[in-house]
């Protein structure tokens, strides 16, 4: 079971008018901060803590909002109820226009981190002063307190740039704010993730944080201060923080080794399953079937294609509830090697069972829709849309739906059909109704994969600097890749997810109903012949990429080597981690943001700026604070707001 559940801790952040007027009740049960001075109250603060970190923030639209939209990989689906984020349209400002009840406001984001800094704030001031003779006790929640602060900043300098820092518990209201630089918050998040390192041991991860999850995030800010986003500044320190960066790395992938099949990570059968205590997770935020706690995971709608409005398919519980928010790019329909590298086809949805049949010819089970994910130049399919013509090989009946990314409809692609193949990461049948947003199955925030990465980026970047080579980094890289090949005798066409977990659902239905089938479109993708082979990916040489990142690189018009290996290794990123809540910090910290989503987001590409590399800042937040005991004027709100907005 898991050490962590969401148990919500709620208090006053700040100061209420007095009741006193119309109330005059004794509440004998309330809790004051004394609470927090005893072991028990420090440690269901740290609960709530967790909670508000880790956990509330995937319990709705902000996280893919503000981490996969308007990037490379990820356009707006068949919902644009959160376009803005995608489009850096003329919506994108200090106060985002509300489409509906599902719009991120833009002060959302800020505000839960700053709620959460409140109480990583109150839990390192109740660590440090609490009487305890549990030394263990005081040193955990210390830890935890300090990295849950720097967690937090981290994200907010990443989004936001220069943040007010506020390192002490409010007992009073305070209004007057200013906001530190970067280099400031940096070196406070830096100061406070080490602090972390080194009260914490390694026990309880992936549920607990750990010692090697602050080493992972400390090697993140450091990768942060060393990227293309702050060389106005990092001049002096870059060298040294790379070098931090491999060291923390090195020690982390020592005690986290991979899962040995890339689509172990992603098979989740129900709370609780052995895909969610997996070695190669360093720490993800929990979530529980235990109906009493608080929270779900919202995530396993957001990137879920259309599928219950195409004939005779309907909604089912293992087709999850489709929001259709995001929609994969051609970027990711490129950049795999789709013949020998399994990860593709291990994280996206390519077929559906039919399980609303008319009668007659089709009955449930047989195949109901298919994405085809070709390549240019195949001229099999003259039409994106090819209804009733297709056969499947294993009934030899016609497919009701199929959709291929590459016809000889040149003017048509899934970019603009709105069908598309659905990302599967987050995927959970384990809900406990068809329509239900709650969801079950915990979200990995860190996982020893992206540590491999982070060191191959750290060994490109001390390349450029003149120590190393840029061949140095193809070991940690060749490693993933390794583990993302087809190894002898793996069947290419199974394909599981988390649809399969149904049997732990509580509903009573029936599952021949389901649109969950364990089977992919490798084959009719590709066009080959069955193989059980092994395949290598394997990386030999940095003057000759593989093809699909040599494309790319042309695109993007890189020729220097080290702009070809940073393509490479965000590539790769891409590759592995996509759909992770990563991609758009990850491109505005090296400044390749623009030139990315210019190339590949249809929507953003005619609208994005060099300024959109940061967030407006809120207009809440303006409008709330003061100078010298007085609002700011509107030329005060101006400078203190990012460039551009």
């Amino acid at each position: 079971m898991h050490n962590v559940k969401l148990v919500v801790v709620a208090f006053t952040m700040g100061l209420l008018a007095s009741c006193s007027d119309f109330l005059n009740e004794e509440l004998t049960t309330q809790r004051n901060t004394d609470y927090y001075k005893t072991e028990e109250g420090i440690q269901s603060l740290a609960i709530g803590a967790y909670y508000q970190v880790l956990d509330s923030p995937f319990s709705g639209e902000i996280m893919f909002s503000m981490c996969n939209s308007g990037t490379d990989e990820f356009h707006i689906g068949g919902d644009a109820s959160n376009g803005v984020w995608n489009a850096y349209d003329s919506g994108l400002k200090s106060v985002v226009p509300v489409i509906n009840s599902n719009t991120v406001a833009t002060d959302r984001l800020w505000n839960e981190m700053y709620l959460g800094i409140g109480l990583a704030n109150l839990l390192i001031q109740s660590a440090t002063d609490i009487a305890s003779t549990n030394e263990a006790i005081k040193k955990r929640s210390l830890g935890e307190g300090y990295f849950l602060r720097a967690y937090n900043y981290l994200r907010l300098v990443r989004q936001y740039g220069a943040v007010p820092l506020k390192l002490i518990p409010s007992t009073t209201v305070e209004l007057e704010f200013t906001r530190d630089p970067v280099q400031n918050v940096l070196q406070q998040v830096i100061d406070d993730f080490t602090k972390a390192y080194n009260l914490l041991d390694n026990a309880g991860a992936p549920a607990k944080i750990t010692k090697d999850a602050a080493a992972h995030f400390l090697a993140k800010a450091y990768l942060t201060r060393a990227s293309e986003i702050n060389d106005s500044w990092n001049s002096d320190t870059k060298k040294a923080d790379l070098q931090q960066v491999v060291k923390l790395a090195e020690e982390v992938i020592g005690n986290h080794p991979l899962a040995s099949n890339f689509g172990d990570l992603w098979n989740y059968t129900g709370p609780d399953g052995a895909n969610e205590f997996l070695n190669e997770i360093i720490l993800s935020a929990q979530f529980t079937a235990d109906k009493a706690t608080a929270g779900s995971n919202f995530q396993h709608v957001v990137f879920t294609a259309r599928y219950d409005d195409l004939p005779q398919m309907k909604r089912d519980l293992t087709g999850m509830r489709p929001y259709s928010r995001l929609a994969a790019t051609y970027f990711i329909y490129g950049a795999y090697d789709m013949v020998n590298d399994s990860r593709f086809w291990k994280s996206f949805r390519t077929k559906h069972r039919l399980n609303n049949p008319a009668g007659g010819y089709y009955v449930k089970g047989d195949l109901g829709i298919m994405y085809v994910i070709n390549q240019p130049g195949d001229t099999r399919f003259p039409t994106i849309a090819n209804q009733n013509t297709i056969v499947y090989e294993k009934t030899g009946k016609t497919i009701p739906n199929v959709y291929v990314a590459y016809s000889r409809e040149t003017n048509k692609s899934l970019l603009t059909d709105k069908r598309f193949p659905s990302l599967s990461k987050h995927f959970d049948a384990a809900r406990t109704a068809i329509n239900d947003t709650r969801g079950l199955r915990d979200e990995i925030v860190a996982r020893s994969a992206e540590t491999y990465l982070m060191a191959a980026e750290a060994k490109i970047r001390l390349a450029k600097m003149g120590s190393g080579s840029y061949a140095d980094a193809l070991p940690y890289i060749n490693v993933i890749r390794a583990r993302a090949a087809y190894k002898n005798g793996e069947d290419r066409a199974a394909y599981t997810d988390g649809g399969a977990a149904y049997p732990k659902s509580e509903l009573v239905w029936d599952n021949n109903d389901r649109s969950f089938m364990p089977e992919n479109s490798y084959y009719e993708s590709n066009n080959i012949p069955v193989s059980t082979a092994e395949t290598s990916l394997n990386i030999t040489s940095t003057t000759a990429l593989p093809a699909q990142d040599e494309a790319i690189i042309s695109k993007l018009g890189y020729t220097s080597e080290y702009d070809r290996m940073l393509c490479l290794v965000l590539n790769e990123r891409s590759r592995e981690l996509v759909g992770e809540f990563l991609r758009w910090e990850d491109l505005s910290r090296t400044k390749t943001l623009v030139a990315r989503a210019k190339a590949y987001n249809p929507e953003a590409a005619p609208n994005i700026q060099d300024f959109h590399c940061l967030r407006p800042i809120p207009q809440t937040f303006l409008d709330g604070i003061q100078k010298e005991g007085r609002a700011l004027t509107a030329d005060e709100k101006q400078a203190m707001q990012n460039p551009g907005y």
